[in-house]
């Protein structure tokens, strides 16, 4: 399905709006979508957006500015008039080829009126696609906009719904701001947030991306790292059923991630790492324990330093059961990352922890020690915090989740 974004400009112009059409796009196009950019400036982003540039878009344009400089002091006059005239050759068939429009601002905001009117005499003539409006901006309910605007059209356009459009607001106080503005109910305008990239955010490495993404890590509730080689004395055994108990005491998809390879040293290592499948096997852990080190094109993975820093900051929890260290510097390196800290009483762990890591026993059954582990976190605001937004406010997960949805009920694909 082709998808049109419209706006005044588009990426790579820094601005709020133009940076959701810049991760709608991408999110669109990563789910097998084409969509395109219908812009006055910007640039294509291949292989997945290509643009369509139509300088009389941008706000900034001579013509756009001499026919708003006329609009502002209440006059509609030949610079508009030339403008709408042109605008509506420019638009009369660009649309045919998409199946949906998704048009920023411009039904809300007065900063290209001659556009606004164009696409409601294309829309009022059947001559455009089905239609999604996302307002982030409000003219007509912005005090420092009120001398230029004018009881009259084109300005009554920007505050009145129109028919048949979806129209879509970026946060509930904005949603309650367009039912007042076009006297409908709430629960007629949906509300899409903006979102983050944590790959841009984190800095992700290409591998740290393959890995999230063949995982399906932030769909994850919670992530634990086990940042260490596979050998005995790190006690992996007891993280795995520690991790099987907060799974059944929740009923969420709970992780694990083993950054390390089997240790090279011992070759009783491999029979370890037997041992350590088939007690995943056991448990109905298949896809809850992830070992990094097969994921490389030919095993062993091992994991680069800044690969290993995405995944302190990536990951919610740091859990290292160690039978014995002789120093343990996942301690400091998840304190670093302000990572809350479950880990064995060991005496190196209480030097450079001290008071600020959680603490258990090896000798406790894993049970008690996944409920201290729970009881914990879920009071945590800085977990619940990054919990939700790795579920709610990741732009994949806003596209995936909130806007296809309404494509699938708008266009029959």
């Amino acid at each position: 399905m082709k998808i049109a974004l419209l706006h005044y400009s588009g990426p790579p112009t820094i601005g709020g709006v133009e940076q959701t059409m810049y991760y709608h796009a991408k999110a669109l196009a990563d789910l097998g979508y084409e969509p395109a950019f219908i812009v006055g400036e910007g640039k294509a982003i291949p292989p997945w957006a290509q643009i369509i540039h139509i300088p009389r878009l941008f706000s900034r344009h001579p013509d756009v500015l001499a026919a708003k400089q006329e609009l502002d002091s209440g006059m509609i006059g030949n610079a508009y008039h030339q403008l709408r005239s042109q605008l509506l050759k420019d638009l009369s068939d660009i649309f045919d080829p998409f199946q949906l429009l998704i048009v920023h601002n411009i039904l809300t905001l007065h900063k290209n009126l001659a556009l606004t009117e164009t696409l409601w005499t294309l829309h009022q003539g059947g001559n455009l696609p089905p239609m999604i409006g996302w307002h982030h901006d409000f003219a007509w309910e912005r005090p420092d906009y009120a001398k230029e605007l004018h009881p009259d059209t084109p300005w009554e356009l920007l505050k009145q719904p129109w028919p048949g459009v979806v129209n879509v607001t970026v946060s509930d106080a904005q949603q309650q701001t367009l039912a007042h503005l076009y006297h409908n109910d709430p629960s007629e305008i949906h509300v899409i947030p903006p979102g983050v990239d944590p790959s841009v955010t984190g800095r992700w490495t290409e591998l740290t991306t393959k890995l999230v993404s063949e995982l399906g890590l932030l769909e994850a509730e919670l992530l634990f790292l086990l940042p260490a080689r596979i050998t005995r004395r790190k006690n992996i055994e007891f993280a795995i059923k520690v991790l099987a108990e907060i799974r059944r005491q929740v009923q969420k998809d709970i992780r694990l991630i083993i950054s390390g390879p089997p240790g090279p040293h011992n070759p009783a290592n491999i029979a370890y790492l037997n041992s350590l499948l088939d007690l995943i096997a056991k448990l109905g852990l298949g896809d809850s324990v992830h070992f990094l080190y097969q994921f490389g094109p030919s095993p062993p993975l091992f994991v680069d330093d800044e690969t290993m820093a995405n995944l302190f900051d990536l990951c919610d929890a740091l859990l290292f059961p160690s039978k014995e260290e002789g120093f343990g510097i996942p301690i400091l390196e998840a304190g670093l990352q302000r990572m809350p800290i479950f880990c064995s009483d060991l005496q190196p762990f209480r030097e450079s922890g001290q008071e600020q890591i959680h603490i258990f026993k090896l000798s406790e059954h894993p049970s008690q020690i996944a409920r201290k582990i729970t009881d914990t976190l879920f009071k945590d605001n800085a977990y619940i915090l990054r919990r939700r937004i790795r579920h709610d406010y990741t732009w994949r997960n806003i596209v995936h989740n909130k806007l296809i949805p309404i494509i699938e009920r708008l266009v029959d694909v």
